[in-house]
């Protein structure tokens, strides 16, 4: 006989978890107290929607699902955030919400929600286990739709006194990956239609990658000569310093890799939806019917032709069809091997950072240092707001799970992946980049990083607006400011009354001196950057956004 807390716990060991990421609360004691007997490593988070950022950053980073556990209520309304974030960026996660008890559902009882309702449009699968029994085959059946298909996130409802139930049960067993593979005729047409193209272009992006298949991918763009591009936040797909690299596909793109991907004859989308952020609201490629000849490969067959109607359609894995790929090869050289080399240089001239900016701190120099003193397996996690464009755009990502980045666009999400992130990789560096806002969404959860001792180094460029809005709102109602300056504490105490190091930088030439002394205090850091309003951007201040130009 076992509790179903028990059950629950047996089922995450029988599926290989090994941390889970929690706020506590009475509605899963049960669970808890079985976790007191287990090796579960429990990360005890100070907001339910860091928790679930962070179980989203470990399903990212290792494509298994991260684990989250809040109570009812306002912890399973908090976690939304995680959640959201997990579906539009297809990890697996798997969210446990302590429920009210059985008998009285429906009364709007204390901390009641229907999380059917409540996440039926969020999240892959929700459902709730009204039988203890049922627990090893509802857990596990969860692990497997997580991460089959196109992954994304499950929620699992657990009502208390459900879980202080004790019944015999099975013992459980893990889930069963499913891969799905390319087959030969896909193949066959492949190769033809680029034997047959002129200006083909491929975009790397989704989840379901390994480092393995990120390596023979790229042996395969090597032989073909292919330019290659990043869908928008899945840089870490291909080492920026390849010859066939011509770019991330976002926010922002590089306008000559922009009329590139419109001219081409043949597109290849590997791994990803290409969704109105990397498809430039959907101009790169037309939808329904692209101008180009459209190569679809991914792992769900429901995305097949559903945005996109494409001229070959690929149900696989990435992993599955990076090794088919990589067995293929052009049979002479491509003709378009020097417009790949253009696009490169092209690539080479756009992430070199300018030298000159408003503002006592200079952004441009800032990354130079960054690009001279940052480890090449670096990882590093941001949120969502003008900020995260310099790092996007001039950073080099070289080696795999080098970015953990919401492509939903979700505010708050670096400092909690960087908790996860130097969880799983504690041999890597891991720097935080954030903006003010961003940092103030979910920055409380430095403190478990000072509780795990996980050392982080956070970044926050700190202009005092809420930078994105204030761009957007200076361009469509010019210098009518309304709801978009904010008043900020001292960064560098706050960290300090954390328990960890904290800096100001207010001219460019202290930026490195800076983080060294970060880098060397051993202990998570904040280093509070006071930048100018104006650098609103590379490329254009707020004036001149304001005046038009």
């Amino acid at each position: 006989m076992r509790t179903g807390g028990q059950l629950i716990v047996d089922a995450l060991e029988a599926n290989g978890v090994e941390r889970i990421y929690s706020v506590p609360g009475e509605s899963y004691l049960a669970v808890l107290d079985a976790l007191h007997d287990s090796n579960i490593e429990n990360v005890v988070c100070r907001q339910e929607g860091g928790a679930a950022m962070m179980a989203d950053c470990e399903g990212r980073l290792t494509g298994k699902p991260g684990i989250c556990f809040v109570t009812r209520g306002p912890g399973a309304t908090n976690a939304s955030a995680g959640i959201h974030i997990a579906q539009q960026d297809s990890n697996p996660m798997i969210l446990f919400v302590g429920q009210i008890a059985r008998g009285i559902k429906e009364r709007e009882a204390f901390q009641e929600v229907d999380y059917k309702a409540f996440y039926g449009s969020m999240a892959k699968w929700v459902v709730e286990i009204d039988d203890a029994a049922r627990i090893p085959e509802l857990v596990t059946r969860a692990f497997a739709v997580a991460t089959s298909g196109r992954p994304g996130p499950v929620v699992i409802s657990l009502p208390e006194d459900m879980l202080r139930d004790e019944v015999e049960a099975p013992k459980p067993l893990p889930y069963t990956p499913v891969e799905t593979r390319p087959g030969q005729p896909e193949m066959d047409r492949l190769v033809e239609l680029l034997e047959g193209a002129e200006r083909p272009f491929l975009v790397l992006g989704g989840t379901r990658w390994t480092e393995e298949a990120v390596k023979q991918i790229c042996a395969g763009i090597s032989k073909w000569k292919l330019p290659v591009g990043c869908s928008f936040r899945r840089q870490t797909l291909c080492d920026q310093l390849h010859d066939c690299y011509a770019g991330d596909i976002g926010i922002g793109a590089n306008p000559k890799l922009a009329g590139f991907i419109k001219d081409a004859d043949v597109v290849l989308l590997i791994g990803c939806r290409f969704g109105e952020m990397p498809s430039a609201d959907y101009t790169l490629l037309k939808s329904p019917y692209p101008d180009q000849k459209l190569v679809h490969v991914f792992p769900d067959p429901e995305e097949l032709g559903r945005v996109f109607r494409p001229e070959l359609a690929i149900n696989a894995s990435n992993t599955a069809f990076a090794d088919a790929f990589s067995r293929t090869g052009p049979s002479a050289t491509p003709a378009w091997a020097n417009r790949t080399e253009e696009l490169h240089q092209s690539y080479l001239d756009w992430s070199t950072p300018p030298t000159d900016g408003p503002g006592a701190v200079k952004m441009g120099p800032v990354m130079a240092w960054l690009e001279e003193n940052l480890p090449e397996d670096v990882i590093v996690a941001n949120g969502a707001g003008n900020f995260a464009t310099w790092m996007h755009r001039f950073h080099r990502y070289r080696r795999f799970n080098g970015q953990a980045a919401p492509t939903s666009g979700s505010m708050g999400y670096g400092v909690p992946a960087g908790v996860a992130a130097k969880g799983l990789f504690p041999e890597r560096e891991v720097l935080v980049w954030a903006g003010d806002g961003d940092f103030q969404m979910h920055g409380q959860e430095f403190a478990t990083a000072i509780q795990y001792d996980r050392p982080i180094i956070v970044v926050i460029l700190n202009n005092g607006i809420y930078g994105t809005i204030r761009m957007h709102q200076e361009r469509d109602y010019p210098g009518r400011v309304s709801g978009t300056t904010m008043k900020n504490p001292d960064f560098a105490a706050l960290a300090r009354a954390y328990g960890g190091h904290g800096e100001i930088v207010t001219k460019t030439e202290e930026f490195g001196p800076a983080y060294e002394r970060a880098r060397a205090s051993g202990t998570s850091a904040i280093i509070e950057v006071r930048l100018d309003p104006e650098a609103i951007t590379p490329t254009r201040t707020l004036t001149q956004i304001r005046e038009g130009k």
